[in-house]
């Protein structure tokens, strides 16, 4: 019952889709139709600019920071805080209010990685950061990061390091297929090597 409680608590807080609601108060749009379509931080930085963009990727950032250490709060332990980002994650990407069409989740599972160790955080944006400068596709480093993490977590588990269990370890994989499914279409044009570069809207 208690993960229940989390992942309806993370979907509460993956509701507020920052993109949404910067484009309509800030920006008087609708981001869901300018540019690539989606609610997330690649797109806010494409029509809306840097600074959009940036208050897009912290606000998604911080809000799967909050669910999880408010699940921690209410519950303790790793295991109840990871059900409460795949919420996040969940209420991120289909938001009900909007047709189950939301943002990527990058930002968000992003924000989990440091809550779960900022060590192995850091190691995979680094590798994210060195993937995104030698192809200057945020979507390929996205995918990149989202692949790294559970696989580094996965090592921990078996070295009995950080003291990850197998529950933990399986939500980051799911979160992470997450990732994959909602770049599905990214994967194929990566393959065909019609992806867009990276490009923020002149201000």
């Amino acid at each position: 019952m208690e993960r229940i409680i989390c992942i309806i608590i993370g979907y509460i807080f993956g509701l507020f889709q920052t993109a949404f609601i910067f484009g309509k108060v800030f920006k008087h749009m609708d981001i869901r139709t300018e540019g690539s379509g989606n609610s997330g931080t690649t797109n806010a930085f494409r029509v809306m600019g840097k600074k959009a963009g940036i208050a897009v990727f912290i606000g998604d950032f911080l809000k799967v920071v909050l669910a999880f250490f408010i699940a921690r709060l209410l519950f303790g332990g790793l295991n109840f805080s990871m059900y409460a980002a795949l919420g996040c994650v969940l209420g991120h990407t289909f938001p009900f209010y909007m047709g189950f069409k939301g943002g990527k989740g990058i930002a968000c599972s992003l924000g989990l990685m440091l809550c779960i160790s900022p060590v192995l955080a850091v190691v995979t944006y680094l590798i994210g950061f060195c993937v995104f400068k030698a192809k200057n596709y945020i979507s390929l480093a996205s995918l990149t990061m989202a692949a790294v993490f559970p696989v580094l977590m996965a090592f921990c588990l078996l070295g009995g390091i950080l003291g990850f269990d197998i529950e933990s370890v399986v939500i980051m994989f799911i979160i992470s297929a997450l990732a994959f499914y909602k770049h599905k279409e990214n994967i194929s044009r990566l393959l065909s090597g019609t992806e867009n570069k990276f490009s923020v809207k002149k201000e």
